[in-house]
């Protein structure tokens, strides 16, 4: 396999074809850009699902013990233990976006939807590759590197201003 990158895109929600037209494309170059700003350099499998907030509540019940919806899940796959198949991508795992809560958030901090999306995947693309915020020092060095990768994706600080932004997934 020469790709560095097998994305397995899932639209379950219209809204988001609406919302972004370049949906694909867009998708694609913001894992890709993820991945190889964080180091990754060999073969991997994602799978990206666009869907609503009633589906994101019911993963996040089940899965988090948390029953409301949220914006981004990542259910990461890779295990240090499992050998990768020669040829075949590393399974890195699934990361979910609500609609309706990413649309309400980008409203509320007064950025395009686009923009917001990108932010989100970015956070989940490094949650998959083992990155966390559950501690200051990890948190620091998480949101350094959603930075550099937004910038390089032509997308402004989205902590700035010093003010939280609501990525809420706690993983």
């Amino acid at each position: 396999m020469d790709e560095i990158l097998d994305l397995a895109l899932t639209v379950d929600d219209p809204r988001w074809e609406e919302a972004i037209p370049v949906l694909d494309a867009l998708t694609d170059r913001v894992v890709r850009t993820a991945l190889d700003m964080a180091g990754e350099q060999d073969p991997v499998e994602v799978s990206v699902v666009l869907s609503s907030d009633s589906a994101v509540q019911a993963l996040n019940r089940d899965y988090r013990g948390k029953d409301k919806p949220t914006n981004v899940l990542s259910f990461a796959s890779r295990d240090q233990d499992m050998p990768v198949l020669p040829g075949e991508p590393e399974v890195l795992g699934d990361i979910i976006v609500a609609f309706e809560t990413t649309q309400a958030e980008a409203v509320e901090q007064e950025k395009s939807f686009s923009d917001h999306f990108t932010h989100l995947l970015v956070h989940g693309t490094l949650h998959l590759l083992g990155f966390d915020h559950q501690d200051g020092d990890e948190a620091e060095e998480m949101e350094a590197l959603e930075v550099e990768i937004l910038a390089r994706l032509g997308i402004s600080d989205p902590y700035a201003d010093g003010e939280v932004v609501a990525v809420d997934d706690d993983r």
